[in-house]
């Protein structure tokens, strides 16, 4: 027999002083079950980082032709397509082709690293790229604010991310690898 999802819910309240959006989203979390909590906290602060009414969670792990959240127009663009991991270089062109904005945030030390360094001379051309790494520590704080029901708070203000929970709080360390060329 096949594992289901874990079902989160979380309460997101964002507070974005640099795109001035302030927002409640409730949201239901499907959480796969070969993702960690980690991730999963990590598709959360990529929600509360784009923050907005159209912005949803694709099906993720459980498929390949779909993002982990994206934003469509009401004729069906892909307006904004936000990954996790480190895909492919054929997945991420194929991405960029289909969306205006592509997002990818990267996670995982070393690895990352090593993954950023084979591929940053053949993505640089990709204007509408943006490259993400969060910090392995970051990452591993995140998971430890996991539940099955969450109050969360996002705020968002030069250039800095803390999100926080009645009971913790992390400040996520990030590092720009590559902005694209257009606006988010």
């Amino acid at each position: 027999m096949a594992l289901k999802a874990t079902i989160c819910k979380a309460r997101l309240q964002v507070a974005d002083m640099e795109r001035h959006y302030y927002g409640e989203h409730p949201l239901t979390i499907a959480r796969h079950p070969s993702e960690t909590d980690e991730r999963m906290m990590l598709r959360l602060l990529a929600f509360a980082r784009h923050a907005h009414p159209d912005l949803t969670f694709g099906r993720g792990v459980s498929a390949d032709d779909e993002p982990d959240l994206w934003r469509k127009s009401l004729t069906g663009d892909i307006e904004l397509w936000i990954q996790l991991g480190q895909p492919d270089e054929r997945e991420i062109r194929r991405a960029c082709g289909r969306s205006r904005q592509v997002v990818l945030y990267t996670y995982g030390g070393q690895g990352s690293r090593l993954w950023w360094e084979a591929l940053a001379g053949k993505l640089r051309g990709l204007t509408n790229l943006t490259v993400i790494d969060v910090s392995t520590e970051s990452v591993s704080e995140l998971g430890g604010l996991a539940a099955r029901s969450m109050e969360l708070n996002a705020t968002l203000q030069d250039g800095m991310i803390w999100l926080a929970t009645p009971e913790a709080s992390v400040e996520v360390s990030i590092e720009i690898r590559q902005q694209s060329a257009m606006t988010q």
